[in-house]
């Protein structure tokens, strides 16, 4: 990952971004100074920059957001999804300089200027918006340091592309360890119980998670409805995963492109039919793959928390969250394994499922609570599969 230019800081309050396609946008900086290239692309969320901020499936991208005014209910301690901030930089159109909300204990400008990331603001974000949707993502450089248009627009087209980097090695845990400790634990106490909570008298189960650049929230609704929770690093063997005799494993999400990242295909080939297995997103994909399945690059992504959803088996539609830039194709999935459900933007997979093997997978985020409940079920049939 490329690191801030080491500048002093300075009274300029410029910033640019520059595009790979040679579109340079100038605007006021916030947060850090210095330079990072990154993937840009764009979230249609209109509340949750403080979950988006620390999403680490976000590693490697510039993050822009669509709703106008960003920052204005602050940033507290209870919604991070992460312990660091993984984007390289953070784009909006107008910046709250005065939260005020009663859990807000900093500004987001001090939030990302405490975590070294830049901010831009002031530049017309609908026209950056149309410029990736017509065009698709692209690597861009946001910087505060060089301010020369044709030197940036040269750094984003020399700077490597997201496509095939393994990006999950900056995100995931050196090491396995229970979950909740230490901060986990204090947010713990915070969130509100899951309406998946288990019922006194049912079976407590042990949930190994693969993290491959995990969001909190994930573990916390696992751990509310009643399991005990084993993080391992995303390059865990099937053999150390295992090793910890689980109920039953869970694939999460994370950043990048998932077909580089053999050891993990490996890992879930060698569990399936051993123990159930639930995906989720960067997860989901990572199963397909191991059922046969080729992913493909989406040409701007699914980053929002209103993606409609189609459940195949019961008719329903689910408003999910998404955020992903690589999709799977169902055409080559192995035998025995099914699509269940559906995007209606696009009609991309959003969810597969083996019987034989006692594995599924999700592309969205149904800890997220988009809907804001709609999908919470799934957690429910992850549990029923561990009971049988």
């Amino acid at each position: 990952m490329n690191q801030p230019a080491n500048n002093p800081i300075s009274n300029n309050q410029t910033a640019k971004l520059a595009l790979s396609d040679g579109t340079v946008f100038t605007g006021t900086r916030f947060g850090a100074e210095g330079e990072y290239f990154g993937e840009v692309v764009f979230n249609t969320s209109l509340t949750g920059y403080q979950e988006i901020l620390t999403d680490p499936s976000y590693n490697g991208q510039i993050v822009t957001m669509t709703y106008p005014l960003i920052g204005n209910y602050g940033i507290n301690a209870d919604d991070i999804e992460s312990g660091r901030l993984s984007l390289r930089g953070f784009v909006c159109k107008e910046l709250c300089r005065e939260p005020s909300n009663f859990r807000s204990t900093q500004s987001l400008d001090d939030y990302l200027r405490a975590n070294n990331v830049i901010g831009i603001e002031g530049i017309d974000t609908r026209a950056l918006v149309r410029r990736i949707r017509t065009e698709g993502a692209m690597t861009g450089v946001l910087s505060t340091v060089d301010l020369d248009d044709a030197s940036l627009v040269a750094k984003a087209q020399q700077s490597p592309d997201i496509v095939g980097q393994d990006l999950i090695k900056d995100v995931m845990p050196e090491s396995a360890a229970d979950w909740p400790t230490g901060l986990h634990e204090m947010l713990l106490d915070q969130v509100t119980p899951s309406s998946h909570q288990s019922n006194e008298g049912d079976k407590d189960f042990h949930v190994v998670a693969i993290d491959y650049g995990m969001k909190w929230n994930i573990p916390r609704h696992l751990k509310q409805m009643g399991c005990q929770v084993t993080v391992v690093p995303g390059t865990a063997t099937a053999e150390e995963v295992l090793s910890h005799n689980p109920d039953g494993v869970f694939l999460s999400n994370g950043p990048g492109d998932p077909r580089p990242l053999d050891y993990a295909v490996g890992t879930i080939r060698d569990l399936l039919g051993k123990k159930p297995i639930f995906g989720i997103c960067l997860g989901h994909q990572l199963l397909g793959l191991a059922l046969g399945g080729e992913i493909f690059k989406l040409k701007f992504g699914h980053r929002g928390a209103n993606q409609p959803v189609l459940n195949k088996e019961t008719g329903r539609v689910e408003i999910t969250s998404q955020n992903h830039g690589f999709a799977l194709s169902g055409e080559t999935l192995a035998e025995g394994t099914e699509v269940t459900h559906i995007n209606l933007n696009d009609q991309t997979v959003e969810g597969i499922r083996h019987e034989g093997y006692g594995a599924f997978g999700i592309q969205y985020h149904p800890e997220a609570s988009a809907g804001p409940h709609d999908s919470h079920y799934l957690f429910g049939e992850f549990r029923k599969m561990m009971a049988n």
